[in-house]
This record gives structure tokens, C-alpha cells and sequence, in this order.
């Protein structure tokens, strides 16, 4: 249940970020229910891949190489998902920080409303 409940909330932000950035087009809701599910797969199998073969230069920028590889994992998506397009790679790098600063607020306020 706590896992559709992150893919709605995932899909939602996506489609606020779409109306936002104009760099971000989703064609519909259900395009945005699959971005939310494919950024999930992607986040799990792809991206501690990424993370371990670029180990030494994520040391050497203290951690800052990160916002490329979440940057990265966003044009992944892109390419998977037919009905999401994204400009480029500085528009993926804004939706990837905007997405996980909306997904932490929505959250947040779901977890409010059980406790």
C-alpha cells in the first residue's frame, strides 16, 4: 500500500513539475504514473551501479557528482518513457532536485494526516 501510495505522490509531482517547467512536457497523467514507476526501477537497479563505478570522482566533489548521476537517471527516463520529454540536461538536473524537494513536502504531509 505505502508503495502505490509513493507512486501516486511521485506521479503527481511530476505533473506539477511538468505545468512548471516548461523544459518538462507529460502527456498525461498516466504517463506520469509510468515516469514515477520506471524512476523507481531506475533508482533501484541503475543508479547504485552508477554510483560505484563513479565512486572516486563523487569523493573528489564531495558528493556534488550525485545531482549529475539523479540528472542522469531523469534522461533515462526520458528515453523509456514515451509521453515525458525532457529539453536537456540542465532542465533534467532542475526536475531532479525540484522532484525530490516536492516528493519530501507531499510526504510530509501524508504522514501528518495519519499521525
Amino acid at each position: 500500500m505505502k508503495t502505490i501510495l509513493n507512486i501516486l505522490l511521485t506521479a503527481v509531482a511530476v505533473m506539477i513539475l511538468a505545468y512548471v517547467l516548461p523544459g518538462v512536457d507529460v502527456t498525461s497523467f498516466w504517463a506520469a504514473i509510468l515516469v514515477a514507476i520506471v524512476l523507481g526501477l531506475l533508482r533501484l537497479f541503475v543508479k547504485p551501479i552508477l554510483i560505484f563505478l563513479t565512486f572516486p570522482i563523487t569523493i573528489i566533489t564531495l558528493g556534488l557528482f550525485l545531482l549529475v548521476i539523479n540528472a542522469l537517471i531523469i534522461m533515462m527516463a526520458d528515453y523509456f518513457v514515451p509521453g515525458f520529454k525532457v529539453a536537456g540536461f540542465w532542465w533534467a538536473l532542475a526536475f531532479s532536485l525540484l522532484l525530490s524537494f516536492l516528493q519530501a513536502i507531499l510526504l510530509s504531509l501524508v504522514e501528518k494526516d495519519k499521525a
